[in-house]
C-alpha cells in the first residue's frame, strides 16, 4: 500500500515536471531497479535459518575436531610409553651387562 502510494506520488511530481510519458517511463525504471535490488538481496543475504544451519554445521565440525585431537593425544601417549619402556629395557640391559 505504501509503495503504491509513493509510486503514485512520484508519478504525479514527475508528470508535472517532465510530462506523462517521461514520468511513466522513469517510474517504471525505478520500479524495475527496486525489484532487481530486492531479488539480489533475497539471493545474497543470509536468513536466520541459514545462520542456524551454519551454526549447527560448525558445532558438528568442532566436535569432530575435538574427537580427532583426543585420538591424536592417545596415540602420542602410546608411542611415548612404548619409547619409554624400550629405553628403560635398554638401560637395564646395559646396566646388567657390566
Amino acid at each position: 500500500m505504501v509503495i503504491t502510494t509513493t509510486r503514485i506520488q512520484l508519478y504525479e511530481i514527475l508528470k508535472q515536471k517532465l510530462g506523462g510519458k517521461e514520468a511513466e517511463a522513469l517510474v517504471g525504471f525505478v520500479d524495475a531497479r527496486l525489484k532487481e535490488a530486492d531479488e539480489y538481496n533475497l539471493k545474497t543475504l543470509a536468513a536466520k535459518e541459514d545462520l542456524k544451519d551454519l551454526k549447527l554445521e560448525l558445532k558438528q565440525d568442532i566436535a569432530e575436531l575435538k574427537l580427532k585431537i583426543s585420538d591424536t593425544r592417545t596415540d602420542i601417549a602410546r608411542w611415548l610409553l612404548a619409547f619409554f619402556i624400550t629405553m628403560m629395557l635398554a638401560i637395564i640391559g646395559l646396566y646388567v651387562r657390566k
